[in-house]
């Protein structure tokens, strides 16, 4: 290979396949490849949360041939791509435009350097290790922070790690509470309260907490620990992105330094702003 051949679509795959095993993923999932040619040149790889009609014309404005996203575009079976639709005006995008899409989800969330490591990090978390485990992968992680912090503490500081959004971070608990135990768990995260409880965590992490759930929680914690800290589900995974561009370049070592790398700049979280928050709780 010349020293100015980028690698082939192929090699980049074997290196993603790697880092995040698709037999690692849930059995409901649907990763891997979903557009290109495997025996395409890639010299431009563009990395996002979601695969979306901003996201997919940002890649195809810088000129990649490969966009790596955490979740899916077709997660649920669809009849059509035609461009009536968003997710087939997406793949005709990608198509049109020579854009491969390259998704890593819940085989990505388990990874050893994955979301949910990412998100610890993010907490201040040192050693961590699976908060549960689900079809023998391990899902979210728990860990201790270096020293004991009040919770409003824990989540400004915390705040500072994460991307900034217009809903920001929703906490249950009191502002003075002590916390040291942190699980964590990036994207939706409700169903993980007996895991929570069990793994003695002062605050749980988490994003998508519906209002049934995290009442009862708090009800079971009787107003004390497990704390709830949702971070958003795009934030909380959107921290990864840094970490899977580094593991991507160190996984194609010297091939990389023939591609370009770009984290996306788009903000796919759905909400734009917030009327009428009270964080006092009065009704």
């Amino acid at each position: 290979m010349s020293a100015d051949t980028p690698p082939t679509l192929r090699q980049v795959l074997d290196v993603l396949e790697r880092l995040y095993p698709p037999s690692s993923a849930q059995s409901w999932d649907r990763v891997g490849l979903v557009t290109g040619d495997p025996d395409q040149p890639v010299r431009r790889i563009h990395l996002a949360v979601d695969p979306t009609l901003a996201v997919v014309e940002e890649a195809r404005a810088l000129g990649a041939d490969l966009l790596l996203t955490h979740h899916p575009l077709l997660l649920r079976g669809v009849h059509s791509v035609a461009t009536t639709s968003a997710k087939g005006a997406t793949v005709t995008g990608l198509v049109v435009g020579d854009v491969a899409l390259y998704v890593a989800h819940t085989n990505a969330d388990v990874a050893a350097d994955g979301v949910c490591e990412a998100l610890a990090e993010a907490c201040g978390l040192g050693h961590t290790e699976p908060l549960t485990w689900s079809e023998d992968q391990p899902m979210g992680r728990v860990g201790d922070l270096p020293e004991v912090l009040p919770l409003r503490r824990f989540v400004e500081d915390l705040a500072v790690h994460l991307p900034a959004t217009a809903g920001g971070l929703r906490v249950s608990g009191p502002p003075e509470a002590p916390v040291r135990r942190v699980a964590v768990l990036g994207g939706a995260g409700d169903d993980l309260f007996d895991a929570v409880r069990t793994c003695g965590a002062d605050v749980y992490v988490t994003a998508d907490l519906r209002h049934h759930p995290a009442l009862e929680a708090r009800e079971e914690a009787r107003g004390g620990p497990p704390y709830l800290v949702d971070a958003g589900h795009w934030a909380s995974e959107q921290v990864w992105l840094a970490r899977a561009d580094r593991a991507l370049r160190a996984g194609l070592g010297e091939d990389a330094t023939r591609v370009e790398t770009h984290i996306s700049t788009v903000r796919t979280d759905p909400w734009t702003f917030v009327v009428g928050a009270d964080e006092g709780g009065t009704p």
